[in-house]
């Protein structure tokens, strides 16, 4: 029995540590290069300024990457749930298909980024500026929420949040 249950324990904690942040891909991208498809999980990225990152497929879920200017970043297809970007900016970068998931993008400035098929769902996008953000749908703006501060495209709108 007790050889049953060591041989358990081995296999979770083997299994957890395949979701573990990698340190070295992190400081690769904090230096400003590329990253695709990385393990940047719980990454510490806040007061940042890299341009032409490609972290595309990258997971960098409960990533905080506040206070940060990231222009023209590639982040399609990037797990970003619960990341922290308050007061990002984001401009020209690409989020198709990047799952933002209870993001905090309070204060963010996106730019002409892209956000073709990103899931917003719990995304508090309070005081942003979305205002000139491509691919941005109603269906993705009924997910998040926002304030009356918040920048849009014309005619679309954000609830608020509660």
């Amino acid at each position: 029995m007790l050889k049953q249950i060591v041989i358990a324990a081995a296999g979770l904690f083997m299994s957890a540590s395949a979701f573990a942040q990698d340190a070295s891909e992190i400081s690769k991208v904090q230096a400003g290069q590329s990253c695709i498809g990385c393990n940047l999980f719980q990454a510490d990225l806040s007061y940042l300024d890299a341009k032409n990152v490609d972290v595309s497929k990258s997971r960098l879920r409960q990533s905080d990457m506040q206070l940060s200017t990231f222009d023209d970043w590639n982040l399609s297809g990037a797990n970003l749930s619960i990341a922290n970007m308050f007061g990002v900016r984001f401009n020209r970068s690409n989020f198709s298909g990047a799952d933002l998931t209870r993001a905090n993008m309070v204060g963010a400035y996106v730019g002409n980024s892209d956000f073709s098929g990103a899931n917003l769902t719990e995304v508090n996008i309070s005081g942003a500026d979305f205002s000139i953000a491509r691919g941005l749908t109603q269906h993705q703006l009924d997910r998040a929420c926002g304030d009356n501060s918040t920048m849009l495209p014309e005619g679309l709108k954000v609830r608020p949040c509660a």
